[in-house]
């Protein structure tokens, strides 16, 4: 049977009492989460909702997300998971574009639902901590058959949140997200039944949702949830569970190393910590493992990709600053703007196919067409590879800089400013600018009482890259903006209005200065001389 939530039966009939959800001390048992999803998918059934049926779940990371999420699988239908923070107007549109007839909500954002399904006539169900509020669907038997779907039946469809236009709701299936699970759990992370996972993704992004919560499923591992990280709460946990696996984006792996209480906590228990979302800058990487004496391995992958598409695998030594090697199931190239390969050291746009691959955009055939054209899809991202097939990251294609006619790659001067001993976080962007068309600038965040200016930092950089591609523009956040993963949202950076000043500090939502988004452009290098 292809559906998802067979594989909960199987682990509950394999470990009925062995936990498998924990928030502080509250937990259920792999039979309790099988027991309380089959219970919710008779209530969806009574209530209506029938095989193919949209469900969004607005939820945090609460015990009540897995078994919404498998009840709502268990009979048949599809789910739509949602950030949380989203407001009214936004969530109006996920729910007419999706068509989901109902919603599971948790009640610090059931007004916002509740004003979005006034237009659109979707269900609003408050839940409490395990499922469904009393009172809020019917009482009905519970649904003890897995309904079945197909292998390309959809299971999931994941909102991207994209660069241009409204989001486009990826359509991943029951066999994509199974297998790439399956993947994650065992060819990659290799998850036992004695790991504890720590929870700290939001199930609401396909990474959370496949390589926390599905992987655990399937391995009978232990899920300990945090429903809002924070790095000091994070290394508590770790001590408090004795958490063996942690997975998170580069911007919790800092905030964990650069926290006051990082030199206390007893991080014995960790074995193998999983980074994916953005690239993790080489030196973050480094540190964390020697002050936590782990292995870090690095990933890749995108909501359309189930996500997981390469990574450094354990069984094989990892090398810092790629994202390591396609993963079994599926296979990657580079390619040119015509889809030609390109030659060995050069780089291209990175292109995926296999089982991860997502069906398509929910109800968009030319967005499906333009994003898989000829069986490939398009990533976006730009990379090498070598002649050991790990790819190393380069830049999105839309954050490339071209200055005086010269690619600066952002990321490379974000590895640069990261090694400074006093940067926690950074975002290179283009600035706009009358004599090289695009100028490079630099939003940095440096440690509490650093007194490191912005004149500092483009020597900084200077004095260890190419001329052409030191920040010419320097200002200061007190943190930069990110999305709901923590991963640093580059297309929210922009320079402050006015005159940039070394001292200036600026809020993370400050400043109207354009962003460059490059569009259409080369992916081959430009060779040559520029001056500063």
């Amino acid at each position: 049977m292809t559906n998802l939530a067979a594989s909960l039966a199987d682990t509950a009939d394999r470990l009925p009492d062995k936990t498998a959800i924990t928030l502080d001390r509250a937990a259920l048992t792999w039979g309790q989460l099988r027991g309380a999803a089959a219970h919710l998918a008779g209530q969806v059934r009574a209530a209506g909702i029938g095989p193919g049926d949209r469900v969004a779940l607005i939820l945090p990371n609460v015990p009540a997300y897995p078994v919404t999420f498998y009840g709502s699988l268990l009979a048949g239908g599809v789910v739509v998971p949602l950030n949380p923070l989203l407001k009214a107007g936004e969530i109006e549109y996920f729910f007419e574009d999706s068509g989901a007839r109902v919603a599971f909500v948790w009640p610090d954002f059931a007004e916002e639902a509740q004003k979005a399904a006034a237009q659109t006539g979707t269900r609003i169900v408050v839940c409490g901590p395990t499922g469904p509020a009393e009172g809020q669907l019917d009482e009905a038997p519970a649904l003890e058959a897995v309904h079945e779907r197909a292998d390309d039946d959809t299971a999931v469809i994941l909102y991207t949140s994209g660069t241009t236009g409204k989001p486009k709701g990826a359509e991943l299936t029951h066999f994509n997200l199974r297998r790439n699970a399956e993947r994650s759990a065992f060819d990659i992370i290799q998850i036992g039944e004695d790991d504890v996972i720590m929870g700290c993704l939001p199930l609401f992004h396909v990474f959370g949702l496949t390589c926390a919560l599905d992987a655990a499923m399937l391995a009978g591992a232990t899920l300990t949830l945090i429903p809002r990280f924070d790095a000091g709460t994070a290394l508590e946990v770790i001590a408090r569970d004795r958490v063996t696996i942690f997975e998170g984006v580069p911007t919790m792996y800092a905030g964990m190393l650069n926290h006051p209480s990082a030199d206390a906590a007893d991080t014995s228990s960790l074995r193998t910590c999983v980074s994916g979302g953005s690239a993790m800058p080489v030196e973050v990487l480094r540190r964390f493992e020697e002050k936590f004496g782990c292995r870090v391995l690095e990933g890749y992958g995108l909501s359309e990709t189930s996500p997981v598409a390469s990574f450094n695998m354990l069984d094989r030594p990892s090398r810092p600053g790629t994202i390591g090697r396609a993963i079994p199931g599926c296979e990657m190239r580079l390619v040119d703007l015509e889809g030609n390969e390109v030659a060995p050291g050069e780089i291209g746009e990175i292109a995926i196919r296999g089982e991860n691959v997502m069906k398509g955009y929910w109800n968009r055939p030319q967005a499906t067409a333009e994003a898989i054209p000829d069986g490939w899809f398009r990533t976006g991202d730009l990379a090498t590879v070598d002649e050991d097939g790990y790819y190393t990251i380069v830049d999105r294609k839309k954050d490339m800089i071209i200055r005086g006619g010269l690619n600066v790659y952002p990321r490379e001067v974000e590895e640069v400013l990261y090694t400074h001993p006093d940067v926690t976080e950074a975002a290179v962007v283009g600035v706009p600018d009358a004599t090289f068309g695009e100028e490079i600038g630099a939003a940095v965040a440096v440690r509490a009482g650093s007194t490191v200016t912005a004149d500092e930092l483009k020597q900084y950089v200077k004095d260890r890259i190419a001329a052409y591609k030191y920040p010419r523009h320097v200002w200061f956040l007190d943190q930069l903006p990110k999305g709901p993963t923590g991963k640093i949202l580059r297309r929210e950076v922009h320079a402050p209005p006015g005159r940039l000043t070394p001292s200036r500090r600026v809020s993370a939502n400050s400043g109207v200065g354009a962003q460059s988004t490059v569009r259409n452009r080369s992916l081959r290098s430009v060779d040559g001389s520029q001056p500063e």
